[in-house]
């Protein structure tokens, strides 16, 4: 892991003497791919992280309720939807932000940076499931062929901003029916996305609804890991891009600091360390894309037009799900 670190992220930017202090960050996204990032940003610019880790929306949640009594600096969100709902609790960033970020990952308001993009894709059972079978929509997942065979995960941050695009792409009423529909055709219920893979390896599920990233890191560990995974047809709401991103906490004190590491955050070391070690889309250009990536004209091709800006309403989607009996 060190020689990782020192190959990937020997660019970063060193932080003025100033900036030598503190840094509390609520993190959404899991210890074991961005801790090293903090690490190196520590060691970089002097600045001393304090990282509170957590789910996405338990986080939110949480930054919303302590309002201008949060610790917080800075919140690294998994998806687009949480930082949408949170927006009015962030600082405005300048311009030159986003305007340095790819065109599909940039947020219009300023309140927020995307810091890497993940497609949402069907992994599957290629032992257990023919070509034909591999459903064309992510809307077909209903059909009695899949009764019992398809895990999800409801509680998943990522599952969450995906349900939130189809309600904006499609509206309310689609959404609550096909959840209705997945659930009477007996989905099984799953943690996150690493436990559904497993589960497909395990035999217990054939298919399973994730980021696209999870099997990358599954077959760096075993290139026989029995799990294969695809997209569904071009522009499917299926193959929604959604982000991962940071805003800086309005209430803090503490903005040289969040903007310190916002900057690194985006720099092509910190871009190239989470595409090579995560599989995620890096936001800037320049990156060299992980092997296991989607080459970008063709992500492009195959993305639904949702525009990430318009994923805010978790609180609806929550309550649609609560609804379902998902939550």
């Amino acid at each position: 892991m060190k020689r990782l670190l020192v190959t990937c992220l020997a660019l970063a930017v060193a932080a003025p003497a100033a900036l030598a202090n503190e840094l509390t960050i609520y993190s959404g996204r899991g210890e074991a791919l961005i801790g090293p990032v903090i690490a190196e940003f520590q060691r970089a610019t002097g600045i001393t992280a304090n990282v509170r880790y957590g789910g996405t929306a338990e986080l939110a949640a949480l930054l919303q309720e302590e309002g201008e009594r949060s610790p917080a600096d800075v919140f690294w969100a998994q998806d687009g939807g949480a930082l949408g709902a949170l927006e009015p609790f962030f600082a405005e960033l300048p311009g030159e932000l986003n305007e340095g970020v790819t065109a599909p990952f940039r947020n219009a308001n300023n309140k927020w940076v995307a810091t890497s993009g993940r497609s949402r894709v069907i992994a599957y059972s290629p032992e257990r499931v023919d070509e034909a079978d591999l459903p064309a929509s992510i809307m077909d997942l209903t059909d009695e062929k899949y009764r019992g065979r398809v895990a999800w995960a409801p509680t998943n941050g990522s599952f969450q901003a995906w349900v939130t695009a189809l309600r904006v792409t499609k509206g309310d009423d689609v959404a609550r029916e096909w959840l209705e529909g997945m659930v009477a055709n007996d989905p099984q219920v799953y943690r996150n996305n690493t436990t559904q893979l497993e589960g497909i390896a395990n035999g217990e599920v054939d298919f399973a609804l994730v980021n696209n990233y999870y099997l990358g890191r599954f077959i760096a560990a075993d290139a026989n890991f029995p799990v294969a995974q695809t997209h569904f047809e071009a522009g499917d709401i299926g193959n929604f891009l959604s982000v991962a991103g940071v805003g800086i906490v309005a209430a803090s004190d503490n903005q040289d600091n969040a903007r310190a590491f916002i900057d690194y955050l985006l720099s092509e070391s910190a871009q190239q360390y989470i595409t090579l070690q995560g599989n995620e889309y890096p936001v800037i250009p320049g990156v060299i894309f992980h092997s296991t990536l989607e080459p970008f004209d063709t992500l492009l091709e195959i993305t639904p037009e949702v525009d990430i800006n318009d994923i805010s309403d978790l609180d609806g989607t929550l309550t649609l799900l609560r609804e379902a009996g998902l939550l």
